[in-house]
């Protein structure tokens, strides 16, 4: 046994009782964990079994708490040890332990929640104690201190309260001497730090108490020197009232109106700030006339400084104008702006103090404030005519002063924009129409209008003269919107505002007015550059980079006998613009299969001009009648170049003379366009290109497409048409636009006219006998000349539209045309026979029949036309003497040669010599009118 517990105390193993002792007393009796006791209750349970094994265990485990169970078992164990009987008592031992285990285990789980409720209580019952304990010791000793400090040293507090009081008053007396006589240095520091209402209010009590104090030598001259200083600071603050006027500044301006009613001056200061508001534009305006004057003169020249402004004006660059004019527009919206934020900053502060005050005092002051916002109330609002007056009389001497005849066209679109905007800013100002800037910007509109479109008609000639009528290449997809000048139609506006309007991009936010807009950062006159590119209208042709584009021009055909100044590019002097390039036959490939519109050079240059035109009228409404009516003599002068050019035989009269523009009143005929020339390069007198064809197709479809142009814009332009105009326009499309596709019958019918050859046909006819006795089953000749003729003609339309694209009207035209010459010539060639049977007739018949057979393989046109004219001039020759004189009365599309040969045919075979003479009677009584 000894062995037994050195070797167990040498492995540093304690026996159960010394392993309990070590435990402290809650440990002793640890309730067994939630597993434990899981795995105790989770082991198979008899409990009769269970019973007789604790029953099993020796009293001497239950004697007392220093029992030494591992000595006693270690006694008990016999001399001879034997492994399987110590292996079993042990497993006894083991059973006896478990068995006891989980009966405590059982017990604890019984008891626990008596146990957890109970030690809550306890836990409980020791805070209270503990908090009581706290109270009852701090209340005792707080009494105690109380007690002493009421009974000893209530007395000496009074006395030291009342010593206290006596030398405060001797030192607030002694610190407003001391502050009154540091007043001055305090006074200048809240001058420089722009403090007016403090420094006044300074000032104010400082006087006050100067006159409480006034026994004391030392302060005997501070009344004097602090209405000096008074006086000083109302210089300052009317200084400081000045600079509201440019850049108004919230904070600023309220101490400057406390300041003033500190003073009582509210009223005065008003009318300082009108004085100092119309100082302000004159100043601002002259100030930055002069620096561009000075600019362009030179800084060294100073006689400018003691000019007049409205002399000044006179003296102001071409090239500098514009910015001028913007920059002087900044300027002024500035001031106006700073005048419209000091009424607001007004209304505000009235209605802050509207509120009534209760007690008399109170009332009376409010009455007197109420008197005072009337006053200032009125006073700017009678102020704000006057300095829209003062603001157009300076910008109005500004436009007037320098002739804008020959501005550029984009400089004077800014001018015009400008104004426009200024214009809107004075309506919102003050509600006024700015009857002075639309006077004279009106006066300088008309001047410039005037000038801009007579040089552009200039302009229009020599592109009419110098115009191939070759097709421009450009995309199927091609519409004027893509034009520059015509994205204006692209933003809604009304045409009295300006452009930079369009900031607003909502329809809500354009309810915005421009003081609202602008009224923290930004200028409405700012210039926006506008970097979005109008689309690339010509084709491409397949080319997908600028190496390859140049393709399109690379094998064009000599151009030596073209005069040097028409293969420059002409430079519009008055815009800087850059008309395309005129193209030669070899572009017409480009519109090969495409659907593009045919139009030429010139034609997209009148289109240009369209949209520059209308958003002059766009932006400034007073000229829209007299730019619309340029827009019309625009197309009027197309129209009338391409008939002259195309429609008309006489060639060689072409141009004699001057011709004014169609629609011009005769008062306004002073300066009369000469009728344009047709280019020397434009052939039409040449059989094998069908007279040329090409050019007539290209030039009047390019006016068939102006016009559809002209009608997409009709619309828009009747918007800006005054109402009392507006009749000018409907006439203007009724008889002029609508009339440019009719054009195309009297140019196509001179193609028409030379195209076959009818004169032939007539020698062919007149050689056929008529008087044949037989029926005929054979056709004449003619009819195979005549048809050849047309067959050549569509071959030569194939080649011509290799080049240009003919669209159908225009071959529908062509073929009309032919065919009714051919069937006239017909006609013609059927009224010069002398002698002609029934069986002749027939034959006529059949030439006609077989013509049209063939004919009709030709062409499309359904139904041929004339073709009745033709059938029934034939079938005349079988009426009877009665039926013959109603069909030449009602017949009158036929000539008297025509209707004279019908009724000599017929004597004899069933008209007799009477009846010769009473039809021959009633041909000349249809003629006789005519003479």
């Amino acid at each position: 046994m000894q062995k037994i517990m050195s070797l167990m105390a040498r492995q540093g193993l304690k026996s159960p009782q010394e392993s309990m002792a070590d435990l402290s007393p809650v440990e002793t009796f640890r309730i067994p964990s939630k597993e434990e006791l899981r795995e105790m209750r989770e082991q198979p349970v008899d409990p009769q079994a269970e019973q007789e094994i604790i029953n099993s265990i020796q009293e001497i485990y239950y004697s007392n708490d220093s029992f030494h169970m591992v000595q006693h078992e270690l006694e008990k164990l016999p001399p001879e040890l034997n492994l399987q009987e110590l292996e079993e008592y042990r497993d006894k031992l083991k059973r006896q332990q478990a068995a006891v285990s989980k009966k405590v285990a059982d017990l604890i789980l019984e008891k626990q929640p008596s146990y957890v409720k109970e030690l809550e209580r306890v836990t409980s019952l020791q805070t209270n104690l503990q908090l009581a304990a706290v109270i009852c010791t701090n209340a005792r000793r707080q009494l105690s201190v109380s007690k002493q400090d009421f009974t000893e040293s209530s007395l000496g507090l009074l006395a030291n309260h009342r010593r206290r009081q006596l030398l405060t008053g001797l030192l607030k007396s002694l610190r407003t001497i001391k502050t009154m006589q540091r007043t001055d240095v305090r006074l200048s520091e809240m001058l420089e730090e722009e403090d007016y209402p403090g420094a006044i209010q300074l000032c104010l009590e400082c006087q006050k108490a100067a006159s409480t104090f006034k026994h004391y030598s030392c302060i005997s001259e501070l009344n004097s020197k602090l209405q000096d200083t008074l006086e000083q600071i109302e210089e300052q603050l009317d200084v400081a009232l000045s600079k509201t006027c440019k850049h108004f500044d919230v904070s600023h301006y309220t101490r400057v109106q406390l300041a003033y009613t500190f003073l009582g001056k509210s009223q005065t200061a008003m009318d300082q700030v009108h004085m100092h508001f119309t100082q302000a534009i004159h100043n601002t305006v002259f100030q930055v006339v002069l620096g561009y004057v000075e600019l362009c003169a030179g800084n060294a020249d100073t006689r400018f400084q003691k000019m007049p402004y409205r002399d000044l004006c006179t003296h102001i660059t071409p090239d500098s104008y514009v910015p001028c004019l913007s920059d002087l527009c900044k300027a002024l919206w500035e001031v106006m702006l700073s005048y419209h934020r000091t009424m607001q900053w007004h209304e505000e502060h009235n209605k802050e103090e509207a509120a009534p005050a209760t007690d008399e005092t109170g009332s009376a002051d409010t009455e007197e404030a109420v008197v005072d916002h009337s006053y200032v109330k009125k006073k700017l609002e009678h102020g704000l005519n006057r300095i829209w007056q003062e603001v157009q009389l300076k910008v109005k001497a500004y436009l007037l002063g320098t002739d804008m005849s020959n501005f550029k066209y984009d400089d004077f679109i800014v001018v015009l924009d400008v104004i426009s905007r200024l214009m809107q800013v004075g309506e919102e100002f003050c509600g006024s129409k700015s009857e002075l800037l639309q006077e004279s910007i009106k006066c300088q509109s008309v001047n410039y209008f005037k000038n801009y479109h007579r040089t552009r008609l200039e302009e229009l000639r020599m592109f009419l003269e110098n115009e191939t009528w070759e097709l421009c290449p450009v995309k199927s997809n091609f519409n004027i919107t893509q034009l520059h000048e015509f994205k204006f139609l692209g933003q809604y506006r009304s045409p009295s505002v300006s452009p930079n309007r369009q900031v607003l991009s909502s329809q809500d936010q354009e309810v915005l007015s421009l003081f609202e807009h602008f009224s923290q950062e930004g200028n409405p006159f700012e210039r926006h550059i506008d970097n979005e590119e109008t689309e690339d209208v010509l084709a491409s042709n397949g080319c997908e980079s600028d190496e390859l584009e140049r393709c399109v021009y690379q094998d064009y055909d000599s151009d030596s006998d073209v005069p040097d100044e028409l293969k420059q590019d002409y430079v519009d002097e008055q815009t800087g613009d850059i008309p395309l390039k005129s193209r030669k036959k070899s572009d017409y490939s480009l519109n090969k299969g495409a659907n593009a519109p045919i139009l030429t050079n010139t034609t997209l240059n009148v289109i240009r001009l369209v949209g520059k035109y209308m958003q002059m009228m766009n932006i400034l409404k007073p000229i829209a009648f007299e730019a619309i009516h340029c827009v019309c003599q625009l197309f009027d002068y197309y129209l009338y170049a391409v008939y002259a050019f195309f429609g008309r035989n006489d060639m060689e009269s072409l141009g004699e003379g001057g011709s004014s523009v169609h629609g011009c009143p005769v008062e306004e005929r002073k300066e009369k366009v000469p009728s344009p020339h047709l280019s020397q390069l434009v052939v039409l007198t040449a059989s094998e290109t069908l007279y040329g064809l090409a050019q007539r197709v290209v030039a009047t479809e390019s006016l068939v497409f102006l016009a559809e142009q002209f009608e997409f814009l009709q619309s828009h332009l009747d918007t800006m048409m005054p109402a009392a105009k507006k009749p000018f326009l409907q006439q203007f499309y009724s008889q002029t636009v609508s009339t440019a596709s009719e054009l195309r019958k009297p140019i196509y019918w001179v193609v028409a006219a030379k195209a076959l050859d009818y004169e032939q046909m007539l020698l062919l006819m007149a050689g056929v006998k008529w008087d044949i006795r037989e029926i005929m089953s054979q056709h004449n000749v003619y009819v195979d000349v005549l048809l050849k003729e047309f067959e050549e003609l569509s071959k030569r339309l194939g080649d011509v539209s290799r080049h240009v694209q003919i669209p159908l009207p225009v071959s529908n035209v062509l073929w009309e045309h032919c065919i009714r010459l051919a069937n006239r010539t017909l006609v013609e060639g059927y009224g010069n026979v002398k002698k002609c049977s029934n069986e002749g007739r027939a034959l006529m018949q059949l030439d006609f029949q077989q013509f049209l057979m063939k004919l009709e393989k030709l062409t499309d046109m359904r139904p041929i036309p004339d073709k009745d004219f033709v059938e029934t001039y034939i079938k005349a020759y079988y009426l009877t003497e009665n039926d013959m004189e109603q069909f030449i009365k009602n017949h009158r599309e036929y000539s008297m040669k025509q209707l004279t040969n019908l009724v000599n045919v017929c004597l004899g075979s069933h008209i007799n010599k009477k009846a010769r003479q009473k039809l021959l009677a009633a041909i000349d009584d249809i003629d006789r009118p005519k003479r």
